[in-house]
């Protein structure tokens, strides 16, 4: 299989602009590396942003309910006003609020997509005198209404292990997968583990990039970080697949060490927040985050052994390296490549070992990891160009 970032397709038609429409999440949500991706191919070529499809059935809760009267606020919002992105964020695409249903595998779903979104596209690709724009979608469940363009060019940038990750109707969004991979031109993962799944003639990998000068550069404190000494992070969707019992028993046995957490929370929290040096603070926007990460010791990483991490690359491990704090994480299989660059850890009597080790320094010194400019989001964003342009 071709490992993209090294060896590259040849074409002599770099300087062609690009037609895209994307599928992914909804702009400004999370910084994903579609996102990051595409805020640089901006620059050069037309880009259209389709927000977020989608990729389970609504549930009768508030917070389900709240989201369906965002989307359908949005739904009837003729102009974009660039209320879901940060603040700091100036690099913006055209985005479309899509008239669609989440409702995977649902027959009526699918027609209604299909139909009311084909109605939709038609229109942007009209309005923006597109030609054979290409699809890009890093969600299976935009497969519907993309079979309404046979004739276009189709790429999968397949992130997660769908068939895993949490908050998925698992089942109908893997067949989904299935047709999308088959209809697709290239397909480009963000791990080996990903990779494997998919036909080697048209699968390449570009692993995550990261945002260097952000997270290396000095950032002032956060003024809600607590105030003390020793302080283990880390931030990002605090899911089931941490495993926060290592947690629970590394603050027990080191109460000098705060542990914080940054992001929205999905699980039972309750026999932690019970312990006093566990903060969960909250989500934060992107371009806040070096302002904790840089000035807490310790960046965390407590994975469980699951299949969705075992599929997964995260974006953070790059940010943590940048930001310059050690990096302890549970072993998984992206990690190959940075072992030297990050202390590994089996269980909670493995933490607490490297945590006084740690504290029984006189400095922690914050030290970013200069390899990381070579793995900028501005060189994914160009290795994705080429192999583009070479369709």
């Amino acid at each position: 299989m071709l490992h993209s970032e090294i060896i590259l397709p040849h074409t002599d038609h770099i300087q062609k602009r690009l037609e895209m429409i994307v599928f992914g999440e909804d702009w400004g949500a999370h910084p994903s590396s579609t996102q990051h991706i595409m805020k640089h191919l901006m620059h050069d070529h037309e880009i259209v942003w389709v927000n977020s499809l989608g990729l389970r059935r609504p549930h009768f809760n508030a917070r389900d309910f709240s989201r369906a009267h965002k989307k359908l606020r949005n739904m009837l919002r003729k102009v974009d006003d660039g209320s879901v992105c940060e603040e700091a964020d100036i690099n913006v695409p055209d985005i479309v609020h899509p008239r669609a249903i989440s409702w995977p595998g649902n027959p009526i779903a699918a027609a209604f997509n299909k139909y009311i979104l084909g109605k939709q596209l038609d229109d942007v690709i009209n309005q923006h005198k597109f030609d054979m724009p290409i699809f890009w979608t890093s969600l299976p469940s935009a497969i519907d209404v993309i079979d309404n363009y046979p004739n276009h060019k189709v790429i999968y940038y397949c992130g997660d292990d769908f068939r895993a990750l949490a908050g998925v109707d698992h089942k109908p969004v893997s067949k989904m997968e299935e047709r999308l991979a088959e209809r697709a031109d290239l397909i480009i993962t963000v791990s080996e583990t990903l990779q494997n799944r998919f036909p080697a003639d048209k699968t390449i990998l570009i692993e995550h990039g990261v945002d260097y000068e952000l997270f290396s550069n000095e950032h002032p404190r956060a003024d809600d970080l607590p105030n003390r000494p020793f302080i283990a992070g880390f931030y990002g969707s605090i899911h089931d697949w941490l495993d926060m019992d290592i947690i629970a028993e590394a603050a027990k046995s080191c109460p000098e060490w705060e542990f914080v957490f940054i992001g929205d929370t999905h699980i039972d929290i309750d026999f932690l927040t019970s312990q006093k040096n566990i903060k969960f603070l909250g989500a934060r926007p992107h371009h806040e985050l070096p302002s904790y990460v840089q000035h807490w010791q310790v960046s965390l990483l407590p994975f469980k052994d699951c299949e969705q991490i075992r599929a997964c690359n995260p974006l953070k491990l790059r940010e943590y390296l940048s930001a310059g704090r050690p990096v302890v994480t549970t072993d998984f299989p992206a990690l190959r490549g940075y072992m030297d660059k990050v202390l590994v850890m089996k269980d909670a009597g493995d933490l607490i070992r490297i945590l006084k080790t740690i504290g029984s320094a006189s400095t922690i010194p914050r030290k970013p990891d200069r390899a990381m400019q070579f793995e900028c989001w501005n060189v994914k964003a160009k290795v994705v160009e080429r192999h583009i342009l070479s369709l």
